[in-house]
């Protein structure tokens, strides 16, 4: 069985659980205690060097550190139900909603939870090496997610889902990201599709993995 490196509170290895949730794949979840920084300890390290949860630990030894990496290996291994599109075309799509949805959406939200909040004074950043907090980029990633909403919401209109006509990966991205905003106060209420989006695909089984 694989052994899936988790910590339940924390956004990202929340992606890989949905996306295993919504395939039915079952693996030993080891949980790792981010609060008391068990990831900078050398047990963790020798699994993971890069000091990142999540971790997926294939049956065969091999060691995936980025949720993408996990979602292919996944994808191909139990390819139904697809969640990254069925053609070349579907799979562009969801591959770039996906991208957005992480670098204009949940990394702003990181980015200014992270240089803002106190238990984060000296870890701005994750991995192994410890960066001091900057406030302006606090400041920045708040209205780097600020921006993103208006796109988000303008792209759910008339739509289910974000990248087709069917729940993907981007929508997995997308709902940690509308999940995570709340962490920096940041409403949906002025963003009726993303909210309407939001209500739908929280209130999926997987949602709660």
């Amino acid at each position: 069985m694989m052994k899936f490196y988790d910590c339940t509170p924390a956004p990202s290895p929340r992606r890989t659980r949905i996306f295993m949730a919504e395939k039915g794949i079952e693996v030993e979840n080891i949980q790792v205690d981010l609060g008391n920084r068990e990831q900078l300890g050398d047990a963790y390290k020798k699994i993971n060097p890069r000091c990142t949860v999540p971790t997926l630990v294939l049956e065969d030894g091999t060691t995936l550190t980025e949720n993408l990496a996990m979602s292919v290996y996944l994808e191909e291994m139990y390819p139904e139900p697809p969640l990254m599109g069925r053609n070349p075309q579907e799979k562009a799509a969801v591959m770039e909603w996906n991208a957005r949805c992480e670098a204009e959406g949940m990394l702003a939200v990181a980015e200014a939870f992270r240089n803002s909040a106190k238990g984060f004074v000296d870890r701005a950043t994750t991995g192994p090496n410890n960066y001091a907090q900057i406030p302006e980029l606090a400041e920045r990633g708040r209205a780097r997610a600020s921006a993103f909403l208006p796109v988000l919401n303008e792209r759910l209109e008339g739509r289910e889902f974000i990248a087709t006509n069917e729940f993907t990966m981007a929508d997995i991205t997308g709902l940690i990201f509308a999940d995570f905003a709340g962490w920096i106060k940041l409403p949906l209420d002025d963003m009726p599709n993303v909210k309407r989006w939001h209500e739908a695909v929280s209130s999926r089984p997987s949602a709660s993995a």
